[in-house]
């Protein structure tokens, strides 16, 4: 059971990769592949980063302290999509020309968002490890609360460049309960140590 817990974060950022790879294998990739392939990789990436951010909440409010280990590997498989994501785009899509690719993401609101939500990510990837939290101690946790404006500009990404904004609507409102959980975690405690002063 321990083994399969500590599987588990692996076998979920694998099974995006195992989809993708089921469709192109069985010719299931649409009239626009490419397109397809990046609006997969991109919706997998923000579904995985959901995932990274619901796993605080699940161990404060229902006790799940195992899900505190899946919170980095989940929170890399999600940058990994998201740079399969952006390579299509910059290497497929645009074949690497700089002047498209700059001139895209000065006329497209959904390019520029989706840009800053990756840039975002890279030092929260990078700085992922035991080793960089130990070198950068508080600041650590200052730096990794920009995932949650990395998540909601890839809300707005995912938003402005879909024909179809339900499941845009479906993760703006998860990140809104992810949101909305944090600060009653935080909140609450405070208004209860007040009330304690005050009755004593």
């Amino acid at each position: 059971m321990t083994k399969l817990i500590r599987l588990a974060p692996h076998l979920i950022g694998w099974l995006p990769l195992a989809l993708i790879i089921g469709d192109t294998l069985g010719n299931r990739l649409t009239v626009n592949p490419i397109q397809y392939l990046t609006q997969r990789t991109g919706w997998f990436a923000l579904v995985l980063l959901l995932a990274t951010l619901a796993c605080t909440p699940l161990n404060r409010w229902l006790g799940w302290k195992q899900v505190m280990r899946w919170r980095r590997p989940l929170g890399l498989y999600s940058f990994a999509y998201a740079g399969m994501h952006v390579a299509i785009f910059v290497g497929v899509d645009y074949g690497l020309d700089l002047g498209l690719i700059v001139q895209a993401i000065g006329e497209k609101r959904y390019i520029i968002a989706g840009v800053f939500a990756f840039l975002l990510l890279v030092p929260l990837a990078i700085t992922s490890t035991t080793g960089w939290q130990r070198r950068l101690k508080h600041w650590w946790r200052r730096l990794h609360r920009l995932v949650y404006l990395a998540a909601s500009l890839a809300v707005l990404h995912y938003l402005w460049l879909s024909k179809d904004p339900r499941p845009a609507f479906v993760a703006g409102g998860v990140l809104i309960g992810l949101l909305l959980a944090r600060w009653l975690r935080v909140r609450l405690p405070r208004q209860h140590a007040r009330l304690k002063t005050d009755v004593e």
